[in-house]
């Protein structure tokens, strides 16, 4: 395990370096977690260590509040958890732009970045995610106070123990714990936002996202919206694109990074 200190935090991160860099400078992807079930370990057991086998700089890290990173009672708008991910990369000593990979609400900090910070960034990848707009300040507003209400119920937590089993029932209740003493369900639909337009977006963008979810519905306003933009959608797949399609990740994430890397132009 390893520690970080960026800003008032201590961070837990992982960082896995490949024997034989791509092209023998390696691109550096950075891989940030979804909200309050997730964490690092969902990338450690995925994508990191594949990638690095083929020759990308990995760096991989738990979200403020979650997994062993410090848990303050306060300050979780998206632009705090922005701020974390530039302190991260300067606690790191990694000074060239990165490819920042974001599964779901890890989604919404890799677009944040890109706005706030244009010179960090060599490319966003998105996983099942959403820029953070006015209306997805919405989505969110209603998904965790949802989920704060409903998680505090032992039944609600029996339920998901005995139809998904004991795993996801003890990730319900670390969900409940930040959600009941932290104050994450109230900032981050707070949080400040980009334009609609996403004009402020002008890296490369890659998204991928499973047919069944929903969130596919994005992809025209992507397509017509960014510049250099790729969209993939994967058929009979819901929001767990990360677990259940590995493999397929893999493959199509590595193709972008090793591609963007060599070619910075027009991707389209």
């Amino acid at each position: 395990m390893s520690r970080l200190r960026a800003g008032e935090l201590d961070v837990h991160v992982q960082r896995l370096t490949p024997d034989v860099p791509l092209d023998g400078d390696a691109p550096v992807v950075v891989c940030v977690h979804g909200l309050l079930t997730d964490s690092l370990a969902s990338y450690y057991f995925t994508l990191g260590p594949a990638f690095a086998e083929q020759g990308l700089d990995v760096l991989m890290y738990d979200l403020r509040g979650h997994g062993r990173t410090t848990r303050p009672t306060a300050g979780y708008h998206l632009e705090q958890f922005v701020g974390d991910l530039v302190a991260v990369l300067d606690a790191a000593g990694i000074t060239r732009p990165v490819h920042v990979v974001g599964n779901s609400f890890g989604a919404s900090v890799a677009f944040g970045l890109a706005a706030a910070r244009p010179d960090r960034v060599a490319s966003v990848v998105v996983i099942e995610g959403e820029p953070p707009t006015e209306e997805w300040t919405r989505h969110m507003a209603d998904g965790l106070a949802d989920a704060k209400t409903r998680l505090a119920i032992d039944e609600v937590i029996g339920w998901i123990a005995e139809n998904h089993g004991a795993h996801t029932a003890r990730l319900s209740k670390a969900a409940n714990k930040i959600l009941q003493t932290t104050t994450i369900a109230d900032d981050v639909p707070r949080s400040a936002t980009i334009a609609a337009d996403l004009s402020a977006v002008r890296c490369p963008v890659f998204a991928i996202f499973g047919g069944d979810s929903g969130l596919a519905a994005q992809v025209p306003h992507f397509e017509s919206h960014l510049d250099r933009c790729r969209c993939v959608v994967l058929p009979d797949q819901g929001h767990s694109v990360l677990v259940e399609r590995t493999a397929e990740v893999i493959e199509l994430i590595f193709e972008w990074v090793r591609d963007t890397s060599r070619v910075p132009a027009r991707v389209r």
